[in-house]
């Protein structure tokens, strides 16, 4: 991912000089704004119920109303377990980007602002888990020893797809979450918090892509392109651990065949990648061999 000084544009300069502004007027203190004392309400779901993995499955029929509310508390905190996952690995992936570059330069300083928000993030759902009472979701060993070898070896477009790819899906996830009246307020404010200040990691992360693909041989597009994809279907097909389902008495094999068979999953899924394809697709990264992971992952 390094770069030397004469690589880095002037346009790039402009981007990052205009996502430390927006840092600077716009950027929360989960510590203060989140409400971390109050109780929470009973009836509050953890997550949108259609967001849930089950809803619209027999066996969300199944659930009574405290059991789907249990299992959506669950779930978001899987999601948040596995976001921190994967926030430590784009950390260590930014970090590595910017040793040894001049600390003068907006991007340097934006870089850092991005591992600031990220540690302040990771933080913050560690804490509403706790808040929630539900236990950490950690990726299997497998999928752990893949996030380090991702961390360690990719760069360019290749890791700043791979940052692209979770952050564009949990944020459209979150923008409904942050909305849904029925949803626990600390899910609310934690996925405001997130949205807003995820959109600059996102625009610094879609510039850096547009930058590395500058003139990448058929070949490199061609290999980033199936990698971005490869890891998106990890992320992906990790969010919500199997077991998550015990927490409701379900058998968790069961649980996870029907989340396989369900069309509702599989719609919602490809409605919150829909601006990534197109993205995607812009960059040069949307590839016969990469369209056919997406599709076997729902995304498209």
């Amino acid at each position: 991912m390094t770069r030397t000084p004469a690589e880095t544009t002037a346009p790039e300069q402009d981007v990052s000089r205009r996502l430390l502004e927006s840092a600077a007027q716009l950027s929360y203190d989960p510590a203060t704004e989140v409400d971390w004392d109050s109780p929470l309400p009973p009836e509050g779901y953890g997550l949108n119920p259609e967001w849930s993995t089950l809803y619209g499955t027999p066996l969300w029929d199944e659930l009574s109303p405290e059991q789907r509310i249990t299992l959506t508390r669950h779930e978001v905190c899987s999601v948040m377990s596995i976001g921190i996952w994967f926030e430590m690995i784009l950390q260590q992936m930014i970090l590595r980007d910017q040793y040894v570059r001049d600390p003068a330069r907006p991007d340097f300083r934006f870089a850092l602002t991005e591992i600031a928000d990220e540690c302040r993030h990771s933080i913050m759902f560690a804490r509403a888990c706790e808040k929630m009472g539900v236990p950490a979701y950690l990726p299997p060993p497998f999928v752990a020893q893949l996030g380090r070898s991702f961390k360690t070896l990719a760069g360019s477009e290749a890791a700043y797809g791979g940052i692209l790819v979770a952050e564009e899906i949990l944020d459209v996830m979150q923008r409904d979450w942050m909305r849904g009246e029925d949803v626990l307020p600390i899910v609310r404010t934690t996925s405001k918090i997130h949205v807003v200040e995820e959109s600059r990691h996102m625009k610094f992360a879609r510039h850096e892509i547009r930058e590395s693909m500058r003139g990448a041989s058929t070949a490199r597009r061609q290999a980033s392109a199936l990698l971005i994809s490869l890891v998106a279907h990890v992320v992906v097909t990790n969010m919500v651990q199997k077991d998550v389902y015990r927490s409701v008495g379900l058998d968790p094999d069961r649980a996870a065949a029907a989340v396989r068979r369900s069309e509702h999953r599989k719609a919602m899924l490809r409605t919150s990648c829909r601006h990534l394809m197109d993205f995607l697709a812009d960059a040069g990264l949307l590839t016969r061999a990469a369209m056919a992971v997406y599709r076997r992952t729902h995304m498209l």
